[in-house]
């Protein structure tokens, strides 16, 4: 029997992997987009677990799991023992005997490692505060589409030192690109909170035009993540040099391309003419979570299956 593996942060797992998530996520990609049935995962059910609410995540996992022939079942916390104080621990004991894959998408790391340490299953991060794994694995998958391997290319990340700029910072260390990093003042990353130590995979500067200086690949986030919309108008003020505008982006590397994560803000942390440009390709990027939550459902559950 396969001992039980989780996908809670990036580097959970090694760059082999990860690597062959991403030959998997093309392959699983063509017969879809070829109307070829491919159903490894018949009679599987991945149960979702939702603190925070989200479009992407939910559509992802749900279409995907039923694309690989199991079943998806949505939980809301407000809508379940879990929201009227059941023990996490307990709820993981209960739910991963019923179910063969579990989703959560929630605030604080730690929930979902205390689910994780009490299931029977594997347990997927969805979203936390401190991470957003499935989001950059389609990130790296699509940059791979587009331009090829990842290994020594240069990440711009400008903005907030967020769940996704931690992430970035993770993958950087297990796939082998550099990542540059640009945030305001008192938004600097923190090493022990990206899990992230004695690194040389990434730079910090002051001014996010020298950051974005001959990057292969420039991406930001909203200045203000969920959970902290009390400093929106504070941030909306700290943040206004950190905006990705056509300047920005004709210092980087003249193909470099755009990407965001969504929802987008048009005018804050972007302009519209680079979201909406040639060198954006966000919409790809959001698609491919379909692609790649679907060869990580499949790793997590069989393995390697070639």
């Amino acid at each position: 029997m396969m001992s039980i593996k989780h996908f809670l942060q990036f580097n959970d797992l090694n760059g082999d992997e990860i690597n062959y998530i991403f030959e998997r996520a093309a392959w699983i990609k063509a017969q879809f987009k070829g109307y070829k049935k491919y159903w490894p995962l018949e009679d599987r059910t991945l149960v979702m677990i939702f603190e925070k609410a989200s479009t992407r995540t939910r559509l992802s996992f749900e279409a995907g799991m039923h694309q690989l022939g199991g079943a998806a079942i949505y939980l809301n916390t407000r809508d379940s023992q879990l929201g009227r104080g059941e023990p996490v621990e307990d709820a993981a004991q209960v739910i991963s005997r019923m179910s063969d894959l579990v989703m959560i998408r929630t605030y604080e790391q730690s929930i979902i490692e205390r689910f994780a340490a009490n299931s029977r299953v594997p347990v997927i991060n969805g979203l936390t505060n401190e991470y957003h794994p499935c989001q950059i694995l389609a990130d790296i998958f699509t940059y791979i589409e587009k331009k090829g391997v990842i290994k020594g290319k240069t990440v711009a990340w400008i903005g907030d030192s967020n769940n996704m700029c931690n992430t970035w910072l993770q993958a950087a260390e297990v796939l082998d690109f550099n990542m540059h990093v640009s945030t305001p003042p008192d938004y600097e990353v923190e090493p022990e909170r990206a899990n992230l130590y004695g690194t040389d995979h990434f730079e910090e500067f002051k001014d996010p035009m020298d950051a974005a200086q001959g990057a292969d690949l420039v991406t930001t986030d909203v200045w203000t993540s969920m959970g902290f919309e009390s400093e929106n108008e504070e941030r909306r003020k700290d943040f206004a040099d950190w905006q990705v505008d056509a300047d920005m982006m004709k210092v980087a590397k003249k193909d470099a391309l755009f990407m965001h994560c969504l929802p987008a803000h048009r005018g804050e942390e972007v302009t519209a003419d680079v979201i909406d440009g040639p060198n954006s390709v966000v919409w790809e990027e959001a698609e491919n979570r379909l692609h790649v939550q679907k060869a990580l459902m499949e790793y997590l559950l069989l393995g390697k299956v070639k």
